[in-house]
């Protein structure tokens, strides 16, 4: 397989989806990795299987109707194998397989055929003390956007995913791109305060529009970089409720097409205003555990 992602609107033509299969059981407070699952299973409110499965299904079926090509991961037994983008991700033609929190190891496995297809001189592998998810690595043309966190307390985050050795590990292997790093705001507790990943409070549209939440980024002259870049009036803004609903995280399936929810009223009304052809899905169930349509998603080929 002859990988290839620019950026994060060319035309799709590969993609690996997760699957809410066989994802078992409500876990427990303590095996939850973010605040927003923990506030959901507290309150009783946390999605189940079947619901999940047929959300997931939905966006196969948009995919289909675009003639993408969609690997699925092997089904593993009670394990959640939704988030494809944590576990690994591609820029230019190689893919990297993320250093990921270590219970999800496994999931990687899952998409072990799909690596396989892969020559080895374009599989990645970074240093043990690089950290990082697919949610905060977003190529655009020649820029390679990254989130991280850069507090010493970086430890104490499980929200914190991706930190400063991976930026300029990608850095290094990039030296014709510019690397811009964002640090976002982290919080284990509070979901309304926590940008998991950039794809949860910055997304890139089309050609040079963008969604973006202010307060997920601890510097403002870091969010105030992104506006300049892409134009104040080509940037959606989002407010603390629809960044703690996902609204960043919608999925591009070309420079005319997104992928949204279909609650996104004021989004999906922006973007049709803009132009865009918009694909609404029914997601609601999947985003209580803070990641929505492009978590789910891991883009191998784009035209």
């Amino acid at each position: 397989m002859k990988l290839n992602i620019q950026n994060e609107t060319s035309r799709l033509r590969a993609v690996v989806l997760g699957t809410a299969k066989n994802n078992g059981p409500t876990p427990s407070v303590e095996n939850c990795y973010d605040p927003k699952s923990i506030q959901h299973v507290i309150a009783g409110t946390y999605p189940i299987e079947s619901d999940m499965v047929e959300e997931m299904e939905t966006v196969a079926r948009v995919f289909n109707k675009y003639n993408v090509a969609v690997f699925r991961p092997n089904i593993l037994e009670n394990t959640n194998q939704i988030f494809a983008r944590d576990i690994a991700f591609v820029i230019e033609g190689k893919i990297f397989k993320s250093n990921i929190l270590p219970d999800r190891d496994q999931e990687i496995e899952a998409i072990r055929y799909v690596w396989n297809m892969i020559p080895d001189e374009n599989r990645v592998l970074l240093p043990h003390d690089c950290h990082v998810e697919g949610g905060d690595v977003m190529p655009w043309n020649d820029h390679i956007f990254i989130g991280t966190y850069r507090g010493e307390d970086y430890k104490n985050y499980i929200t914190a995913r991706t930190n400063m050795a991976s930026v300029r590990a990608i850095k290094e292997m990039f030296p014709n791109k510019i690397v811009k790093s964002f640090d976002l705001r982290k919080s284990n507790t509070d979901p309304r305060n926590n940008a998991l990943h950039l794809d949860c409070c910055f997304q890139p549209v089309g050609k040079n529009k963008a969604i973006i939440h202010k307060n997920g980024f601890l510097i403002e002259e870091e969010y105030n970089w992104l506006l300049n870049f892409f134009g104040k009036e080509n940037v959606f803004e989002v407010n603390k409720d629809e960044m703690y609903n996902m609204w960043c995280n919608v999925f591009s399936i070309s420079e005319e097409v997104i992928i949204t929810e279909r609650n996104f009223k004021r989004l999906n009304d922006w973007l049709r205003k803009q132009g865009f052809i918009v694909e609404e899905v029914p997601y609601a169930e999947i985003s209580k555990q803070e990641g929505l349509l492009r978590c789910s998603t891991l883009p191998l080929i784009r035209d």
